[in-house]
């Protein structure tokens, strides 16, 4: 619901009496908190970013909440029998000024978080976590929802009123609104602590990324990089008071490409060590106790509610339902995956015998020599594409795509016509193809200090229509490297491809087309929200968008169609690294939290759980657990890591739909992959969506065929 506040900082939100008394106690100026004010200007109202200063959020979301609080008491006490739209409606109403806050307060603790910025955070946290559990545990709010819940069927309903009915009572349910005082009381508790250590866990791992890196003042150290490499190390070092030399940042845009390329494998290590130990160094930034108090209550808060574990009390409303069967997913996927990279592992050692290295592969070599087994396999190495691969050039490329399968058209805004909240920002106004306003769309791509690591979506506001047209309002966040000035940025296959996974979640909130705000957008259950952007990365590859904008910096020229044909070939390539990476976090994730109360030392649990796995030596968890923000910054992946395997059950199902009609154009597919799961966002169960969309339920076996293993398994569904 609208005043559930939680804030992913790893990725997808008038001063009152009270207010004006502070103030005026303070000798301060009783001027209204313009952060608060209804967003006003063209494009049915834009984020006053220009009017941000950080000492207005903390009073802004304290006046915030203190509106929202009065409305449901309102709505609670209403004298009036219940009925969908004195409760549920109302509700829907309620919160106005504290969202528009919120979006504000997002924005400002995942790209601008200063000094400042974190003393915010760590006020605010536990206080909006006690705000939530305020209405939630509202016993006359729960008494009203419940009987609407109970009459639902005989309302005179609409579907989507009956889904926002039952997801409002469920989710009280789950919050605890059945719960005795004393236990709410603990709770709310929990909830404030738990608020707090997500503060702490985010910012232990920021000030790491912002505070460690590799400068380099030898030319020699740069050896086996590609120029355009060493011009954003360049680039890197300037930017941090080291112009002249080089700069390997503690960043995934940054460390990849120099595990890739140098040709130094002693500071290969040096890199690897430096990125993968983010939150493991001991001192005041260390994670690992927070990890394990996270943990702790995170336990208790589901025994508290009648859950087994964490993961049960996570998994019930999503598509898995329970652990189990996301772990019979994970566990099908395990064994062809390493097998596969026990095939990488000889395929590199090989050569590096060869080549007389004398050495034996390990995790800071992996990327290094993944690229010279590319080059001898399918005689194609990220370089060689590299060229073609202009930032610039690639977003024109997602907004054709947006246009051929959403009929959605992005016009760029002159700078300066809308106020941003950084210089790196630029803003596109998205219509359909009759000219009417769908939304907004902001980008920041680039990497920054005070700036989470990574790529991710946000939605500044929900698509809806109950009381009148609003239009979203979303954006892309991403860190690549600034290139010197006039050159243009340069990225990988896999940045391009993350480029347009992102791009797919921002498609999802702009495709919206409900009424209701809760149910809007992205706002679907965890294991379905990543379907949608992991399909639209297979439009990456196709030939008409390499064709128009896979173009050469220099000469301006196509990708070659040869060059295309080798890429196509490798497409399977290394995908038993990917995998394992990817699925080690997500069995630690899954199995962290179906340790129940069982007290955790997180750094032997992932160490003794890896081994019983049988991880490979060659390769670490894409995300360690000191540094596992998807799952410690917030509730939102918790338990539910497992979702990107999931969603690409789905993907890898749901593009065999494309292939296997006219292909990734072809019209009737794409009507149906709008009509039934971009545009509906919660207001139909995904599983219904899904095979709306497909005819039937999803298997893995077209997972397995994408990556290159084959081997059929049990449904995933």
């Amino acid at each position: 619901m609208k005043f559930a506040v939680t804030l992913a900082t790893a990725g997808m939100f008038l001063m009152t009496s009270t207010g004006i008394a502070a103030a005026e106690a303070a000798g301060q100026a009783t001027e209204p908190n313009p952060l608060l004010a209804p967003w006003s200007g063209p494009h049915g109202g834009l984020p006053p970013f220009d009017k941000v200063r950080v000492e207005l959020i903390g009073p802004a979301l304290e006046a915030g909440m203190e509106e929202q609080l009065a409305e449901i008491d309102r709505i609670a006490n209403d004298a009036a029998p219940p009925t969908f739209d004195n409760v549920i409606a109302a509700m829907e109403r309620s919160g106005r000024a504290l969202s528009r806050v919120i979006a504000i307060y997002g924005v400002w603790s995942s790209t601008l978080n200063d000094e400042p910025m974190q003393a915010v955070e760590r006020s605010m946290a536990p206080k909006l976590a006690a705000f939530s559990d305020r209405i939630t545990q509202n016993e006359k709010l729960f008494a009203r929802i419940a009987a609407v819940y109970a009459a639902r069927d005989a309302a005179g309903l609409t579907p989507e009123q009956q889904r926002l009915v039952w997801l409002t009572y469920t989710d009280f349910v789950r919050s605890g609104a059945r719960l005795d005082a004393a236990a709410k009381q603990r709770l709310s508790e929990i909830n404030q602590q738990l608020a707090g250590l997500y503060t702490r866990f985010s910012q232990n791992v920021l000030a790491e990324e912002d505070q460690q890196m590799l400068l380099l003042a030898d030319e020699a150290e740069l050896a086996g990089l590609p120029e355009s490499a060493r011009a954003a190390a360049a680039a890197a070092a300037e930017s941090r008071g080291h112009k002249g030399q080089w700069a390997v940042l503690n960043t995934r845009s940054s460390v990849e490409p120099f595990l890739s390329f140098s040709s130094r494998r002693d500071l290969r290590e040096k890199v690897w060590r430096t990125f993968v130990n983010r939150g493991d160094n001991g001192g005041e930034k260390d994670n690992n106790t927070t990890i394990a108090e996270i943990l702790a209550l995170r336990a208790a808060r589901s025994q508290l509610l009648g859950y087994a574990t964490h993961a049960h009390w996570r998994l019930e409303n999503t598509m898995a339902k329970t652990p189990e069967r996301a772990m019979q997913l994970m566990e099908a996927v395990w064994p062809p995956a390493v097998a596969r990279v026990r095939e990488e592992v000889a395929d590199m050692q090989a050569i590096a015998d060869a080549e007389g290295a004398g050495l034996t592969i390990e995790p800071w070599d992996y990327r290094y020599y993944a690229e010279r087994v590319r080059k001898a396999k399918f005689d194609l190495d990220q370089d060689e594409i590299k060229p073609y691969l202009q930032l610039d050039r690639l977003r024109e490329g997602m907004f054709y795509v947006a246009e051929k399968l959403f009929g959605l058209k992005f016009v760029p805004l002159a700078a300066g016509s809308v106020p941003v909240y950084h210089p790196d920002v630029s803003v596109w106004r998205v219509d359909d193809l009759e000219g009417r306003l769908v939304g907004l769309w902001y980008f920041d791509p680039y990497a920054r200090q005070g700036k989470q690591s990574g790529a991710w979506m946000n939605a500044y506001r929900n698509q809806e229509r109950f009381d009148g047209e609003v239009r979203t309002i979303v954006s892309n966040n991403a860190n690549f490297l600034e290139a010197a000035a006039g050159e243009p940025v340069l990225i990988s296959w896999t940045d391009a491809e993350t480029l347009f996974h992102e791009f797919g979640h921002a498609l999802h909130g702009l495709a919206s087309n409900v009424n209701y705000p809760t149910v809007s957008g992205t706002n679907v259950v965890r294991d379905y929200v990543e379907f949608p952007s992991q399909l639209l990365e297979r439009w990456v590859a196709t030939r008409e968008v390499l064709d128009r904008f896979a173009v050469h910096h220099q000469t301006g020229e196509p990708m070659p169609p040869e060059l295309i044909s080798r890429i196509e070939r490798a497409s399977t390539f290394n995908k038993g690294f990917d995998t394992i990476e990817y699925l080690a976090s997500a069995l630690i994730d899954m199995k962290l939290h179906l340790a129940g109360a069982t007290p955790i030392d997180p750094d032997a649990f992932e160490r003794e759980t890896l081994a019983a796995l049988g991880m490979p030596a060659e390769i670490v968890m894409r995300h360690r657990t000191p540094q596992f923000l998807h799952i410690f910054s917030s509730d939102g992946y918790a338990a539910g890591y497992y979702s990107y395997l999931w969603s690409d059950t789905l993907s890898a199902d749901a593009w065999e739909a494309f292939t296997e009609a006219g292909g990734p154009w072809d019209e009737a597919v794409a009507r149906r992959l709008r009509e039934s799961v971009f545009s509906v966002g919660n207001t139909v169960d995904p599983a219904d969506g899904y095979r709306a969309f497909r005819g039937r339920d999803p298997g893995i076996d077209a997972l397995m065929r994408k990556r290159g293993f084959f081997k059929p398994a049990p449904a995933a569904q």
